[in-house]
Order: structure tokens, then C-alpha cells, then sequence
């Protein structure tokens, strides 16, 4: 029986996972059309519009106040933080290329789990990190001044992976308490007030360049309804089944997979070099989360 339940968990985490790895694709074709701050409040917008609907049908009660700080925190990442640097760093570089730089992402969220919760760890886990960092450095240094991408982009690219990692640690953090669609939910619709008029404010002033594409029009919805809201329903939901040490080792297909969206999508030219540091960032990634100790995650209701 709980077999059954952890391969459903970590299938579950990796439908989120897949939501999850179009997302620079999906921010690219949104960049025809609308602004890298619209971008990012557009998306959240349709999203914290479907959660307030589903909270209201729901009859969900207004979380505690205890909770708001952490709910703040991952709102800074999730709607603001991640979505603006990243569409910044893709005005100035290719998805495939911020797909490779991604790749750290899950072993910077295991740095961040591990420093905020004290967890001791094997010596092991820091030498991956390091391993991984070192493989990172070494194909911006490389990559970073030639065709794909630049300084610039690269350190936006860092920013934002700073960004949704803390993020995700806080929301993880929340699933202790609350269902993780009850996480999600509440932080693109405490946003709202922001996402709202800031989006209007940008529509009416230059923000979004006409005709839009529909292109465009694909990528900020399909932004909105699953990078930003339901692909967090299967991800949150998986790791509550499988555990959250097994579970985030999904997370390690998404470069790959944002590699081969790419090259379809967008027809971007996947080289040798990018798929070597991809697997070699993935690799380290492996090595990390395998010597890591285990985190319980209360099962969501």
C-alpha cells in the first residue's frame, strides 16, 4: 500500500515537474507581446483570479495571521521575484540557455531547506553543492560572452533562481499546515492587490505591444493557469505522498525537458556544450538530494 502511494506521489510530482518545465518557453512567446513586468503580474493575475474563485467555492477560511509572513515571503518569489528576473534575462538570452542555469535550482532550494531548518547533513551534500556550482560557473564563463547568452542574463538567471528557491522552501514550509493548493491559492490571491492595478497601470501605458500574437496570448495564459497555479496542485501533492526527499528528485528532468521544449517550440538550437553542463548540474543535483536526510511533509487533507 504505501508502494502504491509513493509511486503515485513522485507520478503526481512529476506531472508538476512537466507544468513546470514549459514555463520558459511559455515566457518567451509572452515576451512578443507584453512587457517582462506585465509578464509577470499577468500571469499571476489570471492565477490569483481562478484561486479566488476556487477559495470561494470552497469556503476556505481566511488563513491565520500567524501565517501571513510566510505567505508574503513565497508571494515575493513566486509572483515577483522569479517571473520579472527571468523574463528580464530572456530579453537578453535564449529559454535553452536559462534552462542550463536553472538546472541549479533544485540544489540551491536543498541549500536553502537545509539553512533554514538546521538539518545536519552529510559532508557529502556540500561537496555536490560545490560540484554543481563549479559546473554552473564554468558554462557561464564559457557560454556567457558568445551566442546564447551574456553577464547580464546570467546573473538575472541567478537572481531569479535565488528568488523561487526561497520561495519554495517557505511554501513547503506551509504544506506542514495547510493543503499545498490551499498554499498556492492564498499566495496569487493575497497578491492581487498589487498584480491588479499594476497590470492595468502597464496594459494602458505601453505594456503590451499590438496586435498581440497568439503566440502571445498562449503563453500568458498557459503562464498563469499552470506554471503559476495547478502545476504547484501536482507538485505539492506529490510530495506530501512521496515525501519531499524522494519527491523533489523529479525535479531534476525539468532542464532536460525545457532543453527539448525549446528546440520544439521555439527552434532553438540545443548545442553539445549546453547538454553536458545540464547533465552535469543534474548530476550534482542527484548526488545532493540521495545523501540528503529525509524531511517529513504532513499529508495535505
Amino acid at each position: 500500500m504505501q508502494t502504491n502511494r509513493t509511486t503515485a506521489g513522485l507520478l503526481l510530482a512529476l506531472l508538476g515537474v512537466l507544468g513546470f518545465s514549459f514555463s520558459l518557453p511559455w515566457t518567451v512567446w509572452a515576451l512578443e507581446s507584453f512587457d517582462p513586468v506585465l509578464t509577470a503580474t499577468g500571469r499571476a493575475l489570471i492565477a490569483g483570479a481562478v484561486a479566488a474563485i476556487i477559495l470561494l467555492i470552497r469556503r476556505v477560511p481566511w488563513p491565520d495571521r500567524s501565517l501571513l509572513r510566510p505567505l508574503l515571503y513565497t508571494m515575493a518569489g513566486a509572483v515577483f521575484g522569479w517571473p520579472i528576473l527571468i523574463a528580464l534575462a530572456l530579453e537578453r538570452t535564449t529559454a535553452a540557455h536559462a534552462a542550463v542555469i536553472a538546472a541549479i535550482m533544485p540544489l540551491v532550494t536543498a541549500v536553502f531547506a537545509v539553512l533554514r531548518t538546521g538539518e545536519r547533513v552529510a559532508r557529502q551534500f556540500w561537496i555536490a553543492a560545490v560540484a554543481g556550482t563549479v559546473a554552473l560557473i564554468v558554462f557561464a564563463l564559457l557560454r556567457g560572452g558568445g551566442e546564447g547568452g551574456n553577464v547580464v542574463a546570467d546573473l538575472l538567471i541567478v537572481g531569479a533562481v535565488l528568488a523561487s528557491s526561497w520561495c519554495y522552501v517557505e511554501g513547503a514550509s506551509l504544506t506542514r499546515v495547510m493543503p499545498g493548493w490551499q498554499v498556492i491559492s492564498w499566495v496569487v490571491v493575497l497578491a492581487l492587490p498589487l498584480t491588479v492595478p499594476i497590470s492595468v497601470i502597464l496594459a494602458l501605458t505601453g505594456g503590451v505591444s499590438t496586435p498581440v500574437t497568439p503566440h502571445a496570448w498562449v503563453g500568458m495564459v498557459f503562464l498563469g493557469l499552470v506554471s503559476v497555479y495547478f502545476a504547484f496542485f501536482a507538485w505539492y501533492k506529490g510530495l506530501s505522498m512521496a515525501g519531499v526527499a524522494r519527491g523533489a528528485q523529479t525535479q531534476q528532468v525539468q532542464a532536460p525537458l525545457t532543453l527539448l521544449w525549446s528546440a520544439l517550440l521555439l527552434g532553438e538550437t540545443i548545442t553539445l556544450a549546453m547538454v553536458v553542463a545540464a547533465l552535469a548540474i543534474v548530476g550534482c543535483v542527484a548526488w545532493a538530494v540521495r545523501v540528503r536526510t529525509p524531511t517529513v511533509v504532513a499529508p495535505e487533507e
